[in-house]
């Protein structure tokens, strides 16, 4: 069975359950969908209809569309080593991670020394609790903020009328130089401009991540088979804009649907793939149980429109990166398997397929589809799809 366009659509951190290695990331017994439902009143019919709560057990359940879990197999739980895993790129070591205490001073010497610039946080924490703890501050002094979440990445938090999204970005892409160095290694910078409102803090829509070039990628295949590659939210970023033919910019999980739903509409052969992202910057790193919980069924809500769009030739896949469980108490990604939910309106079959080795499964089965270069990672599961 082979499909026109594929829809890869990326929910953040919604991981099903604690994998093989959980244990060596000290994520023993993390499950982020488990957690969110154990702890709240999660009513999301429509996911549920597709067997997502059957990937917290495979027990093997009829559904609307086949669904199976996805376990990681390259090094570390960012969201860079594991989109590179979706798109078949294995990655042996993981990047650093700083998630037992602040950044090293040398480092933030560096960065001071380079940009000229003081720095101001070094602290651990979800991006809206950072930034409240500390504009006030950079107001006063003219700071960068810098802070982590916990995981391999260095964020860099600015008020747009203190420091311009420009010069934020130009400060970010020498703090990527810096962070090549293999002991800083991190594997994002992220740029987070923001802007108050009656003492309130707004997230711009101008967060841009600064990662490292990734090797080849089923998105280069198709890219080079002159097939559609459209990104959808911080895809573009992830990927260093390798592979992708069209950039589409989302700062929020309703813009992000509305924009898939926008390219649903045209008319194109390839690949979309779509990243959103609420789920593990807004609850999942803050702990927020019930807005994870709220967010998510908000995306419940807005599926059965996605749905609806599909063309009889068209492929839906939903899935995630890594877990983000809100229940934990570090702000910390959690080392998770990934549910994997396959729908076309043009199956006969569905329910449970095998577990995937590796999420380099999902790539090897879009190249596969398009008849493109396979990875060396991953197997496809195309001929499963009946």
């Amino acid at each position: 069975m082979k499909f026109k366009r594929i829809f890869l659509l990326v929910l953040d951190s919604l991981g099903v359950g604690e994998a093989i290695d959980a244990e060596e990331y000290n994520d023993k017994g993390c499950n982020t969908l488990g957690h969110v439902m154990d702890n709240t009143d999660l009513f999301i019919p429509n996911l549920k209809k597709l067997g997502i709560l059957e990937t917290l057990t495979m027990s093997n359940k009829e559904s609307d569309a086949y669904y199976t879990i996805a376990r990681p197999q390259n090094k570390g739980k960012d969201c860079v080593s594991l989109h590179y895993e979706m798109m078949g790129i294995n990655s042996s070591k993981s990047f650093e991670y700083f998630n037992y205490g602040p950044f090293p001073r040398e480092l933030l010497e560096t960065i001071a020394s380079t940009l000229r610039k003081p720095i101001i946080g070094n602290i651990i924490s979800d991006v809206k609790s950072a930034i409240t703890r500390l504009y006030k501050r950079q107001m006063e002094t003219k700071s960068l903020i810098i802070y982590t979440t916990g995981d391999s990445n260095l964020e860099v938090a600015a008020d747009e009328t203190i420091i311009p999204v420009n010069e934020l970005y130009d400060c970010c892409e020498k703090i990527r130089e810096i962070t090549k160095d293999e002991k800083w290694k991190v594997s994002c910078v992220i740029a987070r401009p923001f802007r108050i409102d009656n003492n309130e803090v707004i997230l711009t829509d101008d967060v841009r991540t600064f990662t490292l070039n990734p090797g080849k990628s089923v998105l280069e295949s198709l890219k080079n088979a002159d097939l559609q590659v459209i990104s959808i939210g911080k895809v573009t970023d992830l990927f260093n804009n390798y592979g992708i033919t069209k950039i589409i910019k989302s700062a929020s999980n309703t813009e992000g649907i509305n924009k898939l739903i926008d390219i649903m509409e045209k008319n194109f052969e390839g690949l979309c793939y779509a990243n959103l992202t609420d789920l593990e910057s807004l609850y999942g790193n803050a702990r927020d149980v019930e807005g994870y919980k709220k967010c998510l069924e908000e995306f419940d809500v807005q599926l059965p429109i996605i749905i609806n769009k599909l063309n009889i030739d068209d492929l839906l896949i939903i899935t995630s990166d890594h877990g983000c469980d809100p229940t934990m108490e570090n702000y910390n990604h959690t080392r998770e398997n990934v549910p994997v939910l396959i729908y076309s309106r043009c199956f006969n079959g569905n329910g449970q397929l095998d577990i995937l080795n590796t999420l380099g499964d999902i790539g090897a089965t879009i190249a596969d589809n398009f008849n493109v270069e396979k990875p060396w990672l991953g197997e496809s599961f195309l001929d499963k799809l009946k």
